[in-house]
Order: C-alpha cells, then structure tokens, then sequence
C-alpha cells in the first residue's frame, strides 16, 4: 500500500477536521406515553422499549 513520503503538518490535519461540528439533537414528543425523546430511537418508558409510539418489547420479570 502507499505510504507518504513525508509526514504532514499540524495544521494540515486541522484544517481537514474544522468540518466536524456537533450537531444538535432533534426532539419529539411520544404520541403513546407523552414523553420526550430523541428522533428515529427507540426509547425505554415504564420498563417497556418503544419505537414509533407501540411498543417493540417489554422487561422480562427476574425469576
């Protein structure tokens, strides 16, 4: 594989990583149990995992 000759600056690599923001999360609100969460993740609400206001599982009880 090619390999550079010589190693590049600091500010060469800086320059490539100014590009790389934080971005802010996006919010919705739950249409079934009314809570706050982030956009397109499943989020836990009273032991039970819901996506897309049904839920996609729910806790096992511990024998």
């Amino acid at each position: 594989m090619p390999n550079p000759k010589r190693r590049h600056s600091q500010q060469r690599s800086a320059k490539r990583r100014t590009h790389y923001k934080a971005e802010k999360l996006t919010l919705s609100k739950d249409s079934a149990t009314g809570e706050i969460h982030v956009r397109h993740r499943a989020h836990v609400s009273e032991g039970k995992l819901f996506y897309k206001g049904k839920v996609v599982a729910e806790k096992s009880p511990v024998n």
